[in-house]
């Protein structure tokens, strides 16, 4: 035990959050077993390391990090050594990739109905279905997603300011004069292709290439998140990443499902599955017409952030593709996104038709007033045209 309050001691004195995330203040920290989600790269380690930073002194005994990537824990289970916290006077245990643990969710139960007086804030991969595949979790457990940077995180950062988030209806009513409280401050669009490249993912600020760090946490979604938790043979991975592969060059567009079955040499039926898996990893975002869903064939298949295409597929960048997975990535939190008969426009909500535009496209461009306007390449906006980089101040 003494060990991993060293451990935690270090983590925590080292921990530096640059940008305190939007979510901390979301949770409700009273509940007892709380679940955060969220794709490699986003932050969920540090995330945990600031929460102790901010509720507890670096040496209070009372809460304690551990990592299920300790090979102590192989043979011994999460809740004999939650106990022996506990009955030390634990009241904390933030647990960092609990899916590590082969019986995670028996184990998480078990400490959740022996000891009453300990809270658990444990981390797993987006591909978990908490409750859906785990029903002894089910009333007990509150689950949280947290994402990559959005535009306005990576903007505080980079200039200092602290800007808020707006909710949708805020920027679509008050676009105009929230924007008038930003450009004094800053120029938006002086940071906005910096975003679009390299700015979702946290690790940018660490001194190290950017792009093979991005390939490396592509690789470990599929080899270690997808394969482990959705327990498939090794020797399916290649077709997996072909699929995805697959999927990023062709761009944002329905996918030829027997096309891509022929191709990595499965069914149509198995490409479905690995689809959704893929999104579920937040790897893609699969958008269908309104009112279809999974297991229909999916209306559009985009890479889930801008800066994977920078990662997957660098050569052969379409600007159109780029702005729209802004958009659909940007929307995705907190809003159901539809596809359209259009090429370019989307259903918000079941309700709003939003269409992604160049501001400076040299054809001209007959605006509809039931239609919102993303535009890109300009800051301001005028109406029902809007933007687009202030969709990145959702969250």
């Amino acid at each position: 035990m003494e060990a991993f309050f060293r451990t935690h001691s270090y983590l925590i004195e080292h921990t530096n959050a640059p940008v305190r995330r939007q979510l901390m203040d979301e949770i409700d920290w009273n509940d007892r077993l709380i679940g955060i989600k969220g794709t490699r790269g986003v932050g969920k380690t540090t995330f945990l390391l600031q929460y102790a930073k901010e509720h507890f002194d670096i040496h209070d005994r009372k809460c304690l990090y551990i990592n299920m990537n300790n090979f102590y824990f192989q043979g011994r289970g999460i809740a004999d050594f939650a106990g022996k916290f506990y009955r030390s006077g634990g009241k904390v245990l933030l647990i960092d990739q609990v899916f590590k643990e082969p019986d995670w969710s028996k184990e998480l139960r078990k400490c959740y109905d022996l000891f009453p007086g300990l809270k658990i804030v444990f981390t797993g991969s987006s591909v978990m279905r908490l409750k859906e595949e785990n029903p002894e979790l089910n009333n007990i457990v509150k689950s949280y997603n947290l994402r990559g940077f959005s535009f306005r995180e990576f903007l505080n950062l980079k200039t200092g300011n602290e800007f808020k988030s707006y909710s949708l209806d805020d920027i679509l009513n008050h676009h105009e004069q929230i924007i008038r409280t930003i450009l004094p401050k800053v120029s938006p669009m002086q940071y906005f292709q910096d975003y679009i490249h390299h700015g979702f993912y946290p690790f940018f600020l660490e001194q190290r290439n950017y792009s093979e760090n991005l390939l490396k946490t592509m690789n470990m979604t599929t080899e270690v998140d997808i394969l482990l938790i959705k327990q498939i043979e090794l020797k399916y991975l290649t077709k997996i990443k072909k699929l995805f592969y697959q999927l990023a060059v062709n761009g944002p567009k329905a996918p030829n499902i027997s096309q891509l079955a022929k191709d990595i040499e499965t069914s149509r039926a198995t490409v479905m599955n690995y689809i959704k898996y893929l999104a579920d990893a937040r790897l893609i975002n699969i958008i269908y017409s309104y009112g279809e869903e999974f297991p229909k064939k999916p209306r559009k298949v985009m890479l889930h952030n801008s800066n994977l295409i920078y990662g997957i597929y660098p050569i052969d960048i379409n600007k159109q593709d780029v702005m729209e997975t802004f958009f659909v990535n940007s929307l995705w939190k907190d809003h159901k996104v539809n596809q359209k008969v259009r090429e370019n426009t989307y259903l918000v909500d079941g309700e709003k038709s939003f269409r992604v535009v160049d501001a400076l496209a040299t054809k001209k461009i007959k605006y509809q007033p039931n239609t919102i306007y993303a535009r890109y390449n300009t800051e301001i906006g005028k109406g029902n045209q809007i933007p687009l980089w202030l969709l990145g101040f959702l969250y």
